[in-house]
């Protein structure tokens, strides 16, 4: 086996380890220790950890409990697997000892105060020289450019997600309501070959499309209704998100009339992506379009954000983003129109960011947006 398994990643987090003065990070965050090692278990509640790496420029370990060695010894080839017995944060302060670890940077987001608070004071009783220094992006940097094994997982999360949504098309129905569609399309994506959703589907009717993330209830399609769907599927651990809005039978001025407006903010927002151009200035373009008119304070999220093994990651497309794009960023752009008692229009892509333009990854017709009664 490959020692490290991502060798590419691995020395570009040692690189940003030496510009900011750490000895090694702790890395916490599911998503970031799957990024690194290839380890997939998955945590449970938030007080709850599947394991943590220790990398430094002399190390990678992997630390976890009996219940995960042998998955960690399967899937993290080039780490050292430590089994901790009394909790992770019991043994780790004699083990940066032993390290010679001093400055040990860790995931601020994913450790709590009480967890930070009982590992101050093992270190203290082990007398040990060990200074705590948080870090939130140290990982999140590197993976907001895909290689192209991320690219390709994405590509195909976002096949099964159309997949399944053709099929749904086939089948949906009049007096089918946003719960039985949301599970049918969740269906639709597993037999597509997806690991599962990649967030929880939205299937939004009538007025409750005007909530942007709707919860699927009771509520029926009916003739003249609108209907929402925001859907995404996982494959390799990478997301899809997509959103696309029907009408059930002919649309009215209202519907025409806003989704145009949401089509056209989207087709020039993706215009405006490439290399160099600041998220703030993408957002801006659709956020322009759709005030001139005539819906100001009708789009109330951001533009857009980054995918890869969370469904929101950076960057983010958003007026108060101080974010660049990068090429070989995924990104999606998704605008919106929502008037209560109504309902609302979202239309959503994926694109790769490229050095002068966008790839879209998307390959549904946007104007296609009748459903025959």
């Amino acid at each position: 086996m490959p020692i490290p398994l991502f060798p590419q990643r691995i020395e570009g987090l040692r690189q940003a380890l030496q510009a900011s003065h750490l000895d090694a990070l702790l890395v916490l965050i599911e998503a970031n220790r799957r990024y690194l090692s290839g380890y997939t278990a998955e945590d449970g509640q938030f007080d709850e950890s599947a394991g943590a790496l220790l990398i430094s420029p002399d190390h990678l370990i992997l630390a976890t409990d009996s219940r995960y060695l042998l998955q960690a010894r399967r899937e993290a080839p080039g780490f050292d697997i430590i089994g901790y017995t009394k909790g992770l944060l019991d043994e780790l302060p004699a083990r940066l000892s032993e390290w010679q670890i001093h400055r040990l940077g860790f995931e601020s987001a994913r450790m709590s105060v009480k967890q930070h608070l009982e590992l101050q004071e093992n270190i203290r009783q082990a007398r040990g020289d060990i200074t705590l220094i948080p870090q939130d992006t140290l990982v999140e940097n590197l993976r907001t450019r895909k290689d192209e094994q991320e690219i390709a997982a994405t590509q195909k999360a976002v096949h099964c997600a159309e997949t399944a949504f053709r099929r749904l098309r086939d089948v949906l129905r009049v007096g089918m309501s946003e719960m039985e569609i949301a599970r049918m399309l969740n269906d639709f994506m597993l037999q597509a070959g997806a690991e599962g959703p990649s967030f929880a589907t939205i299937a939004a009717i009538g007025a409750n499309s005007a909530l942007p993330h709707a919860v699927p209830g009771d509520r029926r399609l009916e003739k003249g209704e609108v209907l929402l769907l925001d859907w995404g599927a996982r494959v390799d651990g990478y997301c899809s998100d997509i959103s696309r809005t029907l009408v059930c039978g002919d649309p009215d001025e209202t519907f025409r009339q806003c989704y145009h407006t949401v089509r056209h903010a989207q087709a020039q927002a993706i215009a405006a992506i490439r290399a160099g151009e600041p998220c703030r200035a993408v957002d801006a373009v659709a956020r322009s379009i759709i005030r001139q008119a005539g819906f100001e304070g009708r789009f109330g999220h951001s533009l857009g954000h980054g995918t890869g093994l969370f469904i929101h990651e950076a960057p983010r497309l958003s007026p108060r983003s101080d974010d660049v794009l990068e090429a070989d960023m995924l990104v999606t752009v998704e605008p919106g129109i929502y008037l209560p008692d109504w309902g609302g229009i979202r239309l959503e892509n994926q694109v790769r960011v490229q050095t002068d333009r966008a790839q879209v990854l998307n390959t549904l017709d946007l104007e296609d947006f009748v459903l025959p009664i």
